[in-house]
């Protein structure tokens, strides 16, 4: 798997660019901003866009979507559960200043179990809720791409509106049953590994107080 994470936005949300390194088929995982960066990269490589994965829909993972989707002609892909997150966020955009046009109505989605596959790249989807209601993480090829559901040393807020304390501890149950070895990709920050997150992650080492084992 080829990896390329380019940090977008006010946030510094990671944005991924993900090819199986050999064709030119490529996902676009959380385009949150600075869209010409984000293009200037796949155009000077040569890659293909076949699809803009969303793994949550809060507005520094995705407002660079509505052009990248112009620009390339792909779907924008997210979980069944995350359309009402959707449209907050394009409410919210607009109130600053975003065109509508910038939040295309039209998308694909997913649930658990179901797979994102370009030429040979595979990626299954875990539904992760907790964070938002839709939030997914992708697993494949020993790579975790989290979103905003586990981070480096933490994991993500269940303050804002559809955020449920309760259910980011079922989902962060799934994502540590993966091998130790595999590569977290996150949503913000430096990747990691699962070995790495339940040894030294405060909310996730045996000294934790939540309920996770």
């Amino acid at each position: 798997m080829n990896v390329k994470n380019i940090v977008v936005g006010q946030l510094e949300a990671n944005c991924y660019i993900v090819s199986d390194g050999q064709s030119p088929d490529a996902l676009i995982i959380d385009p949150g901003d600075d869209h010409e960066r984000v293009a200037e990269y796949i155009d000077r490589h040569g890659f293909k866009p076949t699809g803009i994965v969303l793994t949550h829909a809060h507005y520094d993972h995705v407002c660079a979507a509505g052009d990248l989707q112009d620009r390339y002609r792909v779907p924008i892909i997210m979980h069944e559960d995350e359309k009402a997150t959707y449209e907050t966020t394009k409410k919210l955009c607009i109130s600053w200043g975003f065109s509508p046009d910038d939040f295309p109505p039209d998308f694909q989605t997913v649930r658990e179990g179901d797979k994102i596959a370009t030429d040979s790249l595979l990626l299954a989807i875990i539904h992760t809720p907790g964070h938002t209601p839709g939030c997914i993480s992708l697993y494949g090829s020993g790579t975790l791409f989290t979103g905003d559901t586990l981070f480096k040393g933490s994991v993500g807020r269940t303050d804002l509106p559809g955020g449920n304390t309760n259910k980011l501890m079922v989902s962060l149950k799934k994502l540590i049953a993966l091998p130790p070895d595999t590569r977290v990709l996150c949503g913000h920050g430096e990747e990691t590994t699962i070995g790495r997150e339940l040894k030294s992650n405060p909310f996730l080492n045996e000294k934790s107080r939540l309920k996770i084992f």
